[in-house]
């Protein structure tokens, strides 16, 4: 791959927009899903046959089905739904096992191979808008016993799982898709509470990580959201030991939008993120993703952060996804 290439590699794009056809001209890393994409399983079927017909590269196949609040599939479950990861934990270990037994399977006979999920942030502030019945608990161990539960379970059934929300959005008071959440905890704190269900999950073998946009004080002194924070994302590296793919959340979220698009990613690239979510895939996100090849270039820094990017993708892809297709 040239270096447009590798770079367009580290998008998960949605459908919104359409740019996403173009962008298959490329390896692109991949797609996500949403309800409005989901109108009956023969449709879906359909969907993502025709884009894999399409692309000439292995793609990341993704959504977020977590149960409960985020089920993307509600359109065609006629009213049934998944239980929320609180509530599949406290019907016990092995119902939790095997509802998402379930839910790996209905999302591989779509031909979903990525599922961003589980959710193993710790829901210590019960004013938080976002979290809630989406965490397991609000004990760090149920966190981590949940976790090893899904992530296997889900490897076991071909679905890639992505731990979510790094470095845990759990403790916050705000809405990271509406403002940039502010977490002051001591890093003490945080590593025996929040960090710990992730270090559990990079010790049990999860390969992908989702980073959150929020501002963790022990972090950055300045404001800047753990998505782009080189401090924040060095500690997953160097502390943590994690050697996977880091991902952004949806970068279209205004916790991290009033950066601009492109300067957000220039950011994150060099903070140490390896790919990134864009819900939409309209004229301006393809526009700056071009505009990412045209700077790299130029750039010897950004060029070699692209270029380990694309180097863990690729491994993970051919590890996982093409001994699938």
């Amino acid at each position: 791959m040239d270096l447009k290439d590798k770079i367009y590699s580290m998008f998960i794009l949605g459908t919104a927009g359409g740019g996403y056809e173009k962008a298959l001209s490329h390896p692109l890393g991949g797609l996500i899903f949403f309800s409005y994409d989901i109108e009956s399983k023969t449709q879906f079927k359909e969907l993502i046959s025709s884009i894999k017909s399409k692309s000439s590269h292995p793609l990341f196949l993704s959504i977020d089905q977590e149960g409960g609040r985020v089920e993307r599939t509600e359109n065609i479950h006629n009213g049934k739904k998944y239980l929320s990861a609180r509530y599949a934990w406290e019907k016990g270990e092995e119902f939790l096992k095997n509802q998402t037994k379930e839910i790996a399977r209905e999302l591989k006979d779509y031909g979903i191979n990525l599922n961003f999920a589980p959710c193993i942030d710790v829901n210590t502030n019960p004013a938080n808008p976002i979290i809630g019945e989406r965490a397991f608990s609000n004990n760090p161990q149920d966190i981590m016993r949940a976790e090893k539960i899904v992530s296997q379970t889900y490897f076991e059934n071909f679905i890639i799982p992505c731990a979510k929300h790094f470095p845990g959005h759990g403790d916050a008071d705000s809405d990271s898709h509406l403002t940039l959440p502010v977490i002051d905890l001591p890093l003490e704190e945080m590593e025996k509470t929040h960090i710990s269900p992730f270090k559990s999950a990079i010790d049990n073998g999860i390969e992908m990580i989702m980073a959150a946009h929020l501002h963790c004080t022990c972090f950055d002194k300045e404001t800047c959201p753990a998505s782009l924070s080189k401090t924040a994302l060095s500690y997953l590296r160097e502390n943590l030991g994690y050697n996977g793919i880091i991902i952004s959340d949806d970068m279209i979220m205004k916790g991290v939008s009033s950066y601009g698009a492109t300067e957000a990613c220039i950011k994150g690239i060099k903070a140490g993120l390896n790919m990134f979510i864009y819900r939409n895939s309209n004229p301006e996100t393809i526009a700056m993703i071009e505009e990412l090849a045209s700077l790299a270039d130029l750039d010897e820094e950004l060029k070699k952060c692209i270029e380990t990017s694309s180097a863990k993708i690729e491994s993970l892809k051919s590890r996982t996804i093409n001994s699938i297709l």
